[in-house]
């Protein structure tokens, strides 16, 4: 169990940030590594070759611990959740009239891909879309994906938890089914990977890609893609120096070679041994594993399960607490309730929070305490 860690944040006292979904604050440890990475590259005569590749791979096998993957060079550096799609969308063994499963409103970098592809194969893209009832509607979310899997399905491409809603999606089950149809299984973890325990290896995940700027407390532009063996020997997306062979031996760069890094290392972006970002990746994954996803979402359920009930007294749906993330969870508002109205409010009393379609969407993390969750109900009631 941990408690709050505000002291290890430079976080305004009189502001109630309860908006990791957006993206994270830094932590302390963080800044301070990105400093003296900038403070390094201002002397470039003190990075050496060896300093291209040293840190990347403590980084690599810092995010391969977190999720569980198998080998740690089976993890890509990548900037961002669409360039990981892109290797995957590279990769995607699909014939004319197959079909790619994906829930409703998730996030448009795990759909945008499939959009292009499906124009230029001849594919179909079938979005589930969440029941319009209230009660159990997880359930049934997760029920009507499984049932949208068929013969014809290449690839389900759906997030952890759905990014505006916090809507658990059981991942083992999903992926097991498309399997069973020899179906791709690909996942974007950004709204879940750091605050959410996830093993890769047990829920089947061919592809796992997650941006680095929310969850996982690190700068932006800098993420992480797990690749199984399905994507061993593919295409990546460019043809950059330092996955190639033997790109550590810089006298003899201009012996160019066919031959790429091990394994997903192939996927690697072009400047992925960026000296500032990625001592702050190293910083912020170090921290995340000392504390344990599993007590992270401790922590966020602690804060927020006495009130929960409270605000569903008052008018506010949430999903059931066995169908969504605790560090993550849409608030749909009562019928008549003005979200602009709440947004202005939200906004004179110093509280940040989101929203995302028709959820008021709720994010917190280990540096919220009482206080801010005791600022956002205040508001809330006002509005019931």
């Amino acid at each position: 169990m941990i408690h709050c860690q505000k002291h290890l944040f430079n976080l305004d006292a009189d502001f109630h940030y309860i908006n990791c979904a957006y993206m994270s604050p830094l932590m302390n440890s963080v800044l301070e590594a990105g400093q003296v990475g900038l403070l390094k590259k201002a002397k470039p005569y003190t990075i050496t070759p060896q300093d291209f590749f040293d840190d990347v791979e403590i980084l690599r096998g810092l995010f391969a611990k977190l999720i569980n993957a198998e080998n740690d060079k089976r993890v890509a550096i990548i900037p961002s959740v669409s360039y990981g799609m892109a290797v995957v969308a590279n990769n995607l063994k699909a014939e004319k009239g197959q079909n790619i499963v994906v829930a409703e409103a998730q996030f448009p970098s795990n759909v945008y891909p499939w959009m292009a592809l499906a124009k230029e194969k001849g594919l179909n893209i079938k979005f589930v879309p969440y029941p319009s009832v209230f009660e159990s509607r997880g359930r049934l979310w997760n029920q009507h994906i499984l049932e949208a899997i068929d013969k014809d399905t290449c690839m389900v491409a759906l997030a952890h938890t759905h990014w505006a809603n916090g809507t658990k999606f059981d991942l083992k089950t999903i992926g097991k089914r498309a399997h069973d149809v020899g179906a791709l299984f690909v996942l974007d973890g950004t709204q879940s990977v750091g605050a959410m325990p996830i093993d890769v290896q047990d829920i089947g995940a061919d592809a796992l890609v997650c941006g680095g700027y929310k969850w996982l407390m690190g700068p932006y532009q800098l993420g992480y893609a797990y690749f199984n063996e399905r994507f061993e020997g593919g295409k990546p997306v460019e043809e950059n120096w330092i996955s190639r062979k033997d790109s550590d031996n810089f006298n003899a760069l201009v012996h160019y070679q066919d031959d790429y890094q091990p394994l997903s290392m192939r996927y690697d972006v072009g400047e992925r041994s960026n000296f500032i970002t990625v001592p702050m990746g190293i910083a912020a994954l170090q921290q995340l594993l000392d504390w344990g996803a599993d007590n992270i979402q401790n922590y966020c359920n602690s804060l927020t399960k006495d009130v929960i009930p409270l605000w569903r007294e008052k008018g506010f749906w949430i999903e059931e607490d066995a169908w969504r993330g605790k560090h993550l969870f849409g608030i749909q508002l009562p019928k008549g309730v003005s979200t602009e109205g709440l947004q202005v409010v939200l906004k004179e009393k110093k509280i940040s929070v989101s929203v995302r379609g028709e959820f008021v969407r709720i994010s917190p993390n280990v540096y919220n305490d009482a206080d801010d969750i005791a600022a956002l109900t205040e508001v809330l009631l006002a509005f019931s």
